[in-house]
């Protein structure tokens, strides 16, 4: 049977961490007809994250839990997938703030031999509910990865993604971003090496308690995509 890792790459989400984990643990055993595996991945938490991860990993034996000292999105992941033995590895955000019925497309498209398949908040289908001020920022810089890499996927940021594991092992040690950017880098470096990537449209809705900052994620990726566009990996 296909077996597939799901990453909740958390930093301080001692509030929500808890009940995360039980709607999807719940969600996956009604809809995911696969053997699966749910992995905290507390990314330096400074609350109580890490003692909720630790006891969810004792309570229930499909959640795992991992600890990194050194905050980071993507170190998170990369940590995470790497050491994974399973034949799919995937990623949602611990917010849910995307509906959780898309995921198992997601699965599929990777059965399908597919090497990604992404969750896209800009494509025909999707339903997003956001403030302005990000909807804005978010289709800004999709429409300036495309003027600078003539990318096709439509959305690079949504925390909702699935990978093969050879895709994985393949792509991951040549991402240089530790932080947001990684999701942007790995799409951008994906297409580049000619891996098949498969979009499919969410239900998305904005948390009310998103950590993201937006002045400093936007500066994060400006600097990464002047990165890859001119100083492009060997």
């Amino acid at each position: 049977m296909t077996s597939v890792d799901v990453v909740i790459p958390v930093y301080n989400e001692e509030g929500v961490l808890a009940q995360g984990v039980t709607i999807l643990r719940e969600f996956l055993r009604e809809n995911l007809p696969y053997g699966w595996k749910i992995v905290i991945a507390d990314n330096g938490s400074t609350d109580k994250t890490w003692e909720i991860a630790e006891a969810l990993s004792c309570e229930h034996a499909e959640v795992v839990s991992l600890h990194l000292d050194e905050k980071g999105r993507g170190r998170a992941l990369r940590k995470a997938w790497l050491e994974s033995p399973a034949d799919i590895v995937s990623y949602i955000d611990i917010d849910l703030s995307t509906d959780l019925r898309a995921f198992p497309e997601l699965i599929r498209a990777i059965e399908e031999s597919y090497d990604i398949a992404i969750g896209s908040r800009l494509m025909c289908g999707s339903s997003v509910k956001r403030s302005f001020k990000r909807e804005l920022t978010s289709r800004s810089y999709n429409l300036l990865i495309k003027a600078m890499f003539r990318t096709k996927f439509s959305d690079a940021q949504c925390g909702f993604k699935a990978l093969s594991s050879r895709a994985a092992q393949e792509l991951i040690p040549l991402i240089q971003n530790q932080k947001w950017f990684f999701d942007t880098e790995l799409l951008i470096l994906a297409e580049r090496k000619g891996y098949r990537i498969k979009e499919v449209p969410v239900v998305w809705v904005e948390g009310p308690d998103s950590k993201v900052s937006i002045p400093k994620t936007a500066f994060e990726d400006l600097k990464g995509l002047l990165r890859m566009r001119f100083r492009p990996p060997s």
